[in-house]
Parts: structure tokens; sequence; C-alpha cells
């Protein structure tokens, strides 16, 4: 029941901002705009971040007559909702928040995925902690960020090893409030993705107790708006083929991209390479395959009441 009021309220806002935005004062953000690329990212995703720092597809869409702007989110969640309403065309996730958007109505297509990076993710408690495996979860306080991708890795790593999710307590927190909550105790353990992972490893001592290797893909996602997607592939296009630029640099270059990341991410180089180390930093265009993983995850979230309806993950995909 609070599942389902959670996610009326958010299908309430979400219709209140489209109707507003649908009307005769449709502000001019929230418009399509073929002249315009406006790009959604979080710190931690590195390679576009990078490239925002980079300049390079700026120069490349100048030709066109197509203006680059960037829009710093918090997380996915967030992201998604500014792709929905329209304040943004283009934006980067994990694997778990599309479900949840669709699940509360969100409108966007799938336009591209970065290669599996399981290392990139896992269950971490700290250093004098007497948990010494997964099975030693049960009953325990277990901190994440809701709707985040690490929310199904949590489900599939508990699944996996026979514990129901009934059978652990979910905290829900952002990262710097989770480190800091397994630092006082307060949680007991805390599923994180790179390079807050790399972080409360290196500089707490936190001991990971399981990455997602074996347990969840943790694919990230290049998610774009439905009508910038249909009428502006173009710039897509440019956008997917310097980030591969870009990725295929990180991996030439890893150090290098850490010294560039640091200043901006706000964690000591040595620690962001490690995160770095973990990722692909390539990148594919939407196949059957990854869509289906997209179903497996929408349909365990359906059947564990995380999300309060079905969502057919193929919707999002253009034909």
């Amino acid at each position: 029941m609070k599942n389902d009021i959670r996610f009326q309220r958010r299908r309430t806002v979400l219709a209140a901002l489209g109707a507003t935005l649908a009307g005769a004062a449709l502000p001019a953000w929230a418009k399509y705009q073929p002249d315009q690329f406006r790009i959604g990212y979080q710190k931690a995703a590195s390679t576009l971040v990078l490239l925002k720092a980079s300049g390079t597809l700026e120069k490349r869409l100048a030709p066109q007559g197509i203006k680059v702007s960037w829009t710093e989110f918090p997380a996915g969640p967030q992201l998604l909702e500014g792709l929905n309403v329209g304040a943004i065309d283009f934006g980067y996730v994990g694997e778990a928040p599309p479900v949840f958007a669709q699940a509360a109505g969100a409108d966007f297509v799938y336009t591209a995925y970065e290669l599996p990076t399981p290392h990139a993710e896992g269950v971490v408690v700290g250093k004098q902690s007497p948990i010494k495996s997964v099975a030693d979860l049960k009953g325990k306080k277990i901190g994440l960020n809701r709707g985040s991708d690490v929310h199904w890795f949590l489900v599939a790593l508990l699944q996996k090893h026979g514990i129901a999710l009934t059978d652990i307590q979910p905290v829900y927190l952002a990262p710097a409030d989770a480190r800091a909550a397994l630092q006082s105790g307060s949680i007991d353990a805390w599923a994180v993705w790179d390079p807050f992972l790399a972080a409360v490893e290196s500089q707490d001592g936190a001991r990971l107790l399981a990455d997602a290797s074996g347990v969840a893909s943790h694919h990230q996602f290049f998610l774009s708006q439905r009508e910038f997607a249909i009428k502006r592939k173009d710039a897509i296009n440019v956008a997917l083929d310097e980030l591969g630029k870009t990725g295929q640099w990180v991996r030439a270059n890893t150090a290098a991209a850490a010294a560039k990341l640091a200043p901006i991410q706000g964690l000591d180089a040595a620690t962001i390479q490690i995160g770095l180390s973990h990722y692909a930093h390539e990148y594919r265009p939407i196949d059957a395959g990854v869509i289906a993983e997209q179903q497996k995850i929408a349909d365990t979230f359906y059947d564990l009441k995380i999300i309060p309806r079905r969502v057919t993950t193929k919707d999002a995909v253009l034909a």
C-alpha cells in the first residue's frame, strides 16, 4: 500500500507537470527545440562528465546550428523526471531507474547501453562488522538509494542466496547519508556503486561482502526524450560517437582520466581510478537482449510489489 501511495503521488506530480507543460504558457525550456541539445548528467557518470569538460560535442554540433547545454542531477530518478517533463533531451542512468520511471508513467526511449560492469557495484560492511557472508544479512539494516541500480542488485543478490526481501530492513538513503550511517553503525551494510564504492573501501576500510558478478549485469543506459530521438537522431548519433571516443580514451588513459575527474567528483584521483577500472566505457545500440534483461527487472519488481503496475520495457524502444 505504501509503495502504491508513493507511486500514485509521483504519477500525480508527473501528470500535473505534464498538464502545465502542455498548456498555452509552455515554458521555452520544456519545448522540443531543433537547435538545442540539452543533456542531463550525474557527477558519477565519468565518460559523460569528461565529454562535457572536453567541449568536443559542442564543436561538432556547432556547424549544424545546435547548441549543447548541460544540467546536473543528483541521481537517476530525478534525471528521468527532468527528461519526462521536457527539461532535458538526453541523459545517462543505471538499469533500475527506467523501470521505476515507466511504472510512474514517464515517456522516454532507450538509446544505447554500456557493456556489463558487475564489479562497479557491491554490498559493503564496516571493517569491524561481524557480518561475514550474504546469509548474515538476514534481519539487518541495509542502506541503498531507492530506485537506483543497486536496488535491483540487492534484490537479485538476496534472491540468489535464498533470502526474501522481507528478511532484511531496507533503509533508503542517498550515498553521502548512507556512508555516514555505515560509519556510525546506524545501518549494518550498504549497497552502493562506484566511485562511492571505491571511496568507502579505500578511505573507510569498508569490507566488500559481494559485488554483482553472477548476480546483475549492471548496465548503464543513455535515454532520450521521445520526440527528440525521432527528430534529432543525427545529434544523438554524434553524441554517441563522441562518447565512444571518450570511452576509448579513458580505457587507454585511466590515470589521466582520474586526474581530470578528481576536482569535479570531489574524490582523490587514486580512488577514482579504481572506480574507473570497474566500468567498461564502451557502448552499444539498444538490442533485444538488453531490453529482455530490463523486462526481467520490471517483472521482478512488480511481483515483489516494489512497483505498482506491470510495464513492458520494449514500449520504450523506437521501432
